[in-house]
């Protein structure tokens, strides 16, 4: 017995029970990597030989594969944003190329990028299942990117205005100033978007994982292919077990990922209220308290701080004028090979599909895009009064704001697909027009990203803001005018541009509705550019793909991006 004190005792001095938790979440994620990972290098043959089987019991291993091709495709987006969005936001003369050139990715729709880029990938590894990951990563990865470019986009051009002029006081270099003023003060609402993003990432599984162009068709085992299954099969209940595994994998990755960046980046708003419960997450606090992941990060903690302070000390010497305008007639060199590079690829495209197409095929496909257009201004204009006043309840009030979270995450990521038995039943049924009672599929995943934004730029409003408002007894209309609206509003816009976008690329799969042998179709460029997809006409697909970049860019560029620049100038912090 007394060779036991000693020992437990021991032990206990370098394992807590932080330890024994955090090792079991390490175990727990390396064991998720294998096992969804284990069939990358398998011949594509073997895979196809294993179609995927409504068998629910399958369904943890598809949830798993699939939930790694979203993670991955949410890593490349973050190197995505900080790189893109940055340059875009520092830089005018990038700025004026970057901005629109994002404006035409988000328009670009998801078939159309896996039209275009599957041959490419499946190309990178022969007859491998890699190179179909490839193609359903980098389809999920255009679901998530261009949300979170334009949320950093927007962070970095409404940095308060004495957290530049500290920065400048303690003269921190561009990476430095990068590291410690920009990405934390933008840290909370792109921990948002990032929620956001993931979610709406589940809207277009179905369409990377279930890949059909032409006469190819790879099936890739995942839950968008199961949901694909279910509804070609017309089986509610495997319909029924993929709802209930998207709601365990979501609460999953809410209580393992999200949660634990809320709560970590609750340090970095802005504007700290005082007597409002910080978030908090079981997971950071194992993380923190744990002696084996502080002996285990600290030295990748050090090699950090001495690259930041590095940096710095570059920086401290005296600053000479010259490079700047060096460094001006590179970044115009670079946009000038940028334009030139797109104007070829423009012209490209334009004899690719003139080559095919008449005068009449232009016609039609722009006025299908007139009737798209048509209802996404009036999804948009209802999904604005509906959720604008909720966000500002939600966002004003931190204990709501933290209950909601995993339920919006849920209805964000649930997929229009599993809704189209109902609308297809009762479309059928009560001989409705398709034309009108599919359009409201268009805006079910998207609506979100206003909500998600919205939330984040009411939970930003200043304490001393509100409590000016309190004081002078500002209430009814005129808070929300001289308050509400005003903080919210470059938040809005920015959640308004990426639901404009992504209605677009949403119209493809909501405007034509199957399920089994039923087929309801509305009038519209999502139809024309899914039907076209489905026979192979590369030349109309990218007809479909130009002119809907073309309307998505003039809205934003005539609209949004106006609304924007006033917002910001008018209503900026600082």
């Amino acid at each position: 017995m007394r060779l036991n004190v000693p020992i437990s005792v021991g032990w206990g001095r370098f394992f807590t029970r932080w330890d024994v938790l955090a090792v079991l979440l390490i175990l727990g994620l390396l064991v998720f990597l294998s096992e969804a990972s284990r069939h990358l290098l398998q011949p594509l043959a073997e895979l196809q030989r294993q179609p995927v089987s409504l068998n629910p019991a399958n369904l943890p291993e598809y949830a798993a594969r699939t939930t790694l091709r979203m993670l991955i495709a949410m890593a490349l987006s973050l190197l995505f944003t900080f790189t893109y969005a940055t340059l875009a936001a520092k830089s005018h003369r990038a700025e004026r190329l970057l901005v629109p050139l994002l404006d035409i990715l988000q328009s670009v729709p998801i078939l159309g990028f896996i039209s275009i880029t599957v041959v490419f990938f499946m190309a990178l590894a022969p007859g491998r299942v890699l190179g179909a990951e490839f193609a359903a990563i980098f389809a999920i990865f255009t679901s998530q990117a261009w949300n979170m470019a334009f949320s950093f986009y927007q962070s970095l051009r409404t940095v308060p205005t004495e957290l530049v002029e500290a920065s400048r006081n303690f003269r921190l270099s561009p990476w430095m100033s990068f590291w410690r003023v920009d990405v934390p003060f933008a840290m909370p609402q792109l921990i948002w978007n990032m929620m956001m993003s993931m979610s709406g990432s589940w809207f277009f599984v179905v369409a990377s994982e279930a890949i059909s162009v032409g006469n190819t068709t790879i099936t890739l085992p995942g839950v968008g292919s199961y949901i694909a299954l279910a509804i070609e099969h017309r089986d509610l209940a495997a319909v029924g077990y993929a709802i209930v595994t998207m709601l365990i994998v979501i609460l999953i990755y809410d209580q393992l990922l999200f949660r634990p960046l809320v709560a970590w980046a609750d340090r970095f708003r802005f504007e700290q209220e005082p007597g409002v419960l910080a978030p908090h997450s079981w997971v950071l606090n194992v993380l923190r308290r744990s002696r084996l992941v502080d002996r285990l990060v600290r030295p990748f903690a050090s090699f950090w701080r001495r690259l930041l302070l590095a940096r710095w000390s570059k920086r401290a010497e005296p600053v000479v004028r010259e490079p700047d305008r060096q460094h001006g007639w590179v970044t115009f060199q670079w946009a000038a090979i940028v334009c030139a590079l797109a104007a070829v690829a423009l012209w490209q495209v334009a004899r690719f599909v003139t080559e095919y197409i008449s005068l009449s095929d232009v016609a039609i496909a722009l006025l299908l895009g007139l009737a798209t257009l048509s209802r996404i201004v009036v999804l948009i204009a209802l999904a604005t009064i509906i959720w604008v006043p909720i966000g500002v309840w939600v966002g004003t009030r931190p204990h709501v704001a933290e209950k909601v979270q995993p339920v919006a995450q849920f209805l964000a990521a649930f997929p229009a697909n599993l809704l189209f038995p109902i609308a297809v039943s009762a479309i059928v049924v009560w001989r409705l027009d398709p034309n009108i009672w599919l359009s409201p599929l268009m805006i079910l995943g998207t609506q979100w990203y206003i909500l998600f934004n919205v939330v984040a730029g009411a939970s930003a409003i200043p304490a001393e803001l509100r409590a000016a408002g309190v004081n002078f007894r500002v209430r009814g209309w005129l808070w929300w005018r001289r308050i509400a609206l005003p903080a919210v509003l470059p938040y809005y816009v920015t959640g308004a541009i990426t639901a404009s976008g992504g209605s677009w690329n949403a119209s493809i799969v909501a405007e034509v509705a199957s399920w089994g042998d039923e087929r309801l179709q509305a009038y519209g460029l999502g139809a024309y550019i899914a039907r076209q997809t489905e026979a192979g006409d590369f030349h109309r697909i990218v007809l479909g793909i130009a002119v809907m970049s073309f309307y998505v860019v003039l809205i934003n560029r005539t609209f949004w991006r106006p609304l924007y620049l006033y917002a910001e100038r008018k209503f900026r912090l600082g």
